[in-house]
């Protein structure tokens, strides 16, 4: 339980290590600049000793940056007249889209800084859906958010079945020949209560067995790789712990707005 509180205001005992190697070096570091010739040009400002950023990466290369560049590629492909986002990143995925479109986006939480091309709309999707959002939309995206409902984590009460209430939703948003863009964690399938569900590769390949068709699926496996296929191979050929999985869903003509089957 500690350490769960400490993780979460942000306590890492690896970036302690890494912050005591890194004083020493910048206090070694401070003193090499300041005797260095053409340091005394520079006026000298409040010190913010930066103690980690040594030992880490160019970049942070994780499962959001793959998830959103892949699916932000695909509706780029698809080019879909309206696009309408649920839950997704902010500072990623819809920053990916509204360089190139406009976006809706609908979220639980509010949103208090406007964003160009950005349309922002709260709702909570696990109430009943307001008429105006029924059959809205030709292209709807929901990263890594279908997981989370009914988990209390955002706010939103607590319901075990709040996925299902979601999913129902996000299929009576798309119109009929639309898209639906999902992810969510995969694996073997539990609930790691209240971070998120996992759910197994054939629990979301079922999600859209009547009415909808898989046009193509991607996975993230524990090491980042990136894997992609035409229909749902890649998701159902997947047998890690725990991985990413992302698919693309056509909603059929004659398919019912709301089902879910």
């Amino acid at each position: 339980m500690l350490r769960a509180i400490l993780r979460n205001a942000g306590f890492d005992p690896r970036r302690l290590v890494s912050a005591w190697r890194g004083w020493r070096r910048y206090v070694r570091d401070r003193r090499s600049f300041r005797s260095a010739q053409g340091a005394g040009a520079w006026k000298w400002g409040r010190e913010l000793p930066m103690l980690t950023e040594w030992e880490e990466q160019a970049g942070s290369l994780g499962a959001y940056f793959h998830q959103d560049l892949t699916v932000a590629r695909w509706v780029r492909e698809a080019e879909p007249q309206r696009h309408v986002d649920v839950g997704s990143r902010i500072d990623g995925f819809i920053g990916h889209l509204a360089v190139f479109r406009e976006v809706e986006v609908l979220d639980i939480r509010p949103l208090n800084e406007a964003i160009p091309g950005v349309l922002f709309h709260q709702l909570d999707l696990m109430e009943p859906l307001p008429a105006e959002w029924v059959a809205s939309t030709d292209s709807l995206s929901c990263l890594h958010t279908i997981e989370h409902f009914g988990l209390g984590r955002y706010g939103d009460a607590i319901d075990p079945t709040g996925h299902d209430q979601g999913l129902q939703a996000l299929k009576s948003m798309v119109r009929q020949g639309g898209r639906l863009y999902l992810s969510t964690p995969i694996g073997d399938e539990r609930i790691e209560f209240n971070a998120h569900r996992v759910f197994a590769p054939s629990t979301v390949a079922g999600w859209f067995d009547t009415g909808w068709e898989i046009e193509k699926s991607a996975i993230l496996d524990e090491r980042n790789r990136l894997e992609e296929s035409v229909g749902a191979e890649a998701l159902l050929g997947y047998s890690g712990k725990t991985g990413l999985g992302m698919v693309v869903a056509r909603k059929e003509s004659g398919s019912l707005v709301g089902s879910t089957s």
